[in-house]
């Protein structure tokens, strides 16, 4: 059948035509939440202390757009502390249905509850008491009752105007998986640290690294005396070119920083020979040298400074620059 020609909307119709869709989407979205405060919570919650009980990983599948957003589900799961993988609903039929082992959880997805190419994967999961939760709307579906946990999703209208193409019914299914893999991710303590084990690669790894792996130590730390004279800080904010340097107590400990600005603000004929306490900032902002990159990256563009001090026992014992994140790929 010959498609009708296509039209030229004008910029206002296909705005009005986006934000009536995400209008829709959204409807949905508050019909799930108001259905999770309701009958569906107590199966949610039953959902993931059954998945974090697993001895073995989760299995998430589905057919067709179901398909996309179960492989969505999967990545989101395994990327954030549970282990899991797509299986496709057909290919297990021809042998991949030895990927499931007893120890799995089986999360089947199938908006109607009657897609066909998942009743080999269901009678599977029957015969070896694989636990089966469904993601569907039709609770009294094939799929339905063949789970042991069902997770019914509400009736919401999809925003194609034909009311065919899966849209909000998607959104609908992707939005409980994220629910899902959130809960896991908070009931098992998956912390920052967790996650930069399983996302060392992009700006997002770069974010999640420790600032202690990039930060200046030892002999390219800037640093003086608190009895030292601003000849020797300056000398050594050009040996060093950091554009600043750190100030420290007989001690050790953290007693100021000077910077550029400092300098900048300072400038008079005596400066070479006045004491660093006279010019120095007394209180610096400083990290520990354990907080992710992402917090020195966010103190830094906060507080509009290029260094970083990184303290630890109230000793400095390194320093982070701006570049370095611009380096490192997180800024």
């Amino acid at each position: 059948m010959a498609l009708a020609q296509p039209t030229n909307p004008s910029p206002d119709q296909a705005v009005s035509s986006a934000l009536r869709t995400l209008a829709t989407e959204r409807d949905g979205l508050t019909i799930l939440m108001a259905a999770i405060g309701d009958g569906l919570g107590p199966v949610f919650t039953a959902a993931v202390d059954r998945i974090a009980a697993a001895p073995g990983r989760i299995i998430v599948s589905g057919m067709g757009k179901s398909g996309h957003v179960a492989r969505k589900i999967a990545a989101t799961l395994a990327s954030t502390g549970t282990p899991s993988h797509y299986v496709h609903p057909a290919e297990a039929s021809h042998g991949d249905l030895g990927m499931v082992q007893p120890d799995d959880v089986i999360i089947a997805l199938s908006w109607s509850g009657e897609t066909a190419e998942l009743a080999d994967l269901i009678g599977y999961a029957k015969r070896f008491r694989v636990p089966l939760i469904a993601l569907t709307s039709n609770a009294d579906s094939t799929l339905g009752h063949a789970a042991d946990l069902c997770l019914t999703l509400p009736k919401a209208k999809e925003a194609c105007p034909n009311g065919l193409a899966p849209t909000t019914s998607t959104t609908m299914q992707l939005a409980l998986g994220d629910a899902l893999a959130i809960a896991l991710l908070e009931k098992r303590g998956f912390t920052a640290e967790h996650f930069r084990v399983f996302h060392p690669g992009g700006k997002l790894g770069a974010r999640l690294k420790l600032v202690r792996d990039i930060m200046h130590k030892n002999e390219r730390l800037p640093i003086v005396g608190i009895d030292a004279r601003m000849d020797e800080a300056i000398d050594e904010i050009g040996r060093k070119g950091f554009g600043s340097v750190i100030v420290v107590n007989a001690d050790g400990t953290l007693a100021g920083i000077v910077t550029d600005g400092d300098l900048r603000r300072n400038l008079r004929p005596d400066l070479r020979t006045l004491p660093v306490s006279d010019i120095m900032t007394r209180t610096p902002r400083t990290i520990a040298p354990d907080e992710l990159v992402a917090t020195a990256l966010e103190i830094q563009e906060t507080s509009k400074i290029t260094a970083l001090i990184v303290v630890e026992n109230r000793r400095p014992i390194g320093l982070v620059h701006y570049l370095d994140l611009l380096r490192a790929g997180a800024a």
